[in-house]
């Protein structure tokens, strides 16, 4: 039980930061502080992946027949995530229109005090959660891209790894859901005749701008430099990384920014209804 007391602390301390920031900006979202979020969220992804490549593979962590667990069938990774998110859930985690639970079947009430949180999203929101396709790009796609292959034992500091990292990608994939709500405000005479025309083409020819994504491309190699350099205590600075910044550059072109507009696509084809 120890091992998920750490979240459960770390959740409420973003929750209440989340609160604090919300209150300071009048408890609304704009196109600005959209965009603002996700550059944050950057910092978050970054120093989640120098987090995880500091241990190889590690491939135990995913097999279902390396662990014997009373009355659950799965890996590690998956009771670990399955419990977390049972805590985080009672927590209010899920509360939050941002997050968004790998395995939502059957998650526990909220047992806080809910917390007033912006009506932003038009109710269709909830329907849309795309973390299946995210698990399976994470382990077939990202982790050979970016860890070594090998074992060092270190099977739960491992897993307790890739759920920051998952929880991260997840949030940031999902954080879509307000780009295209903020797009659709800013102009909805340019959305609403796709929409109804159920042109899922047409809404990504017009979500898509490819002078923003090649910027958002640079901004996050650029901070897995300078996040992940070898620094040494005379000042001098090697270059060396913890994490490969373009392959950081290349996980935001490949996934992360492809399926963040798939979000914002399949949100927009609801929200007329």
């Amino acid at each position: 039980m120890l091992r998920f007391v750490v979240p459960l602390l770390a959740l409420l301390s973003c929750t209440e930061r989340y609160r604090t920031a919300k209150a300071e900006s009048g408890n609304e979202y704009t196109l600005d502080s959209v965009r603002e979020s996700l550059a944050r969220q950057e910092d978050t992804m970054v120093f989640g992946l120098i987090d995880r490549v500091r241990f190889p593979f590690n491939s135990p962590t995913y097999h279902q027949n390396y662990s014997s667990f009373p009355e659950f069938r799965g890996s590690l990774l998956e009771f670990l995530v399955h419990n977390t998110e049972t805590i985080q859930a009672k927590a209010g985690r899920y509360i939050n229109p941002e997050e968004n639970p790998f395995f939502p079947e059957n998650l526990p009430r909220s047992v806080v005090p809910h917390y007033n949180f912006s009506q932003f999203l038009h109710p269709v929101a909830a329907l849309i959660n795309i973390n299946k396709p995210i698990w399976k790009m994470y382990f077939h796609k990202l982790l050979p891209m970016f860890v070594a292959s090998g074992d060092d034992g270190n099977y739960a500091q491992t897993a307790a790894s890739d759920l920051s990292l998952l929880q991260a990608i997840s949030r940031r994939i999902h954080y879509g859901k307000f780009v295209a709500e903020a797009k659709f405000r800013d102009s909805p005479q340019d959305y609403e005749p796709l929409i109804r025309a159920q042109d899922r083409k047409a809404l990504m020819k017009l979500l898509t701008s490819e002078s923003v994504e090649e910027m958002v491309r640079m901004r996050v190699e650029k901070k897995a430099m300078v996040f992940g350099q070898e620094v040494s205590l005379n000042g001098d600075v090697k270059r060396k990384y913890k994490v490969d910044p373009s392959l950081v550059s290349c996980l935001y072109k490949k996934w992360i920014i492809p399926l963040t507009k798939i979000v914002q696509v399949e949100y927009l084809l609801l929200r007329l209804d």
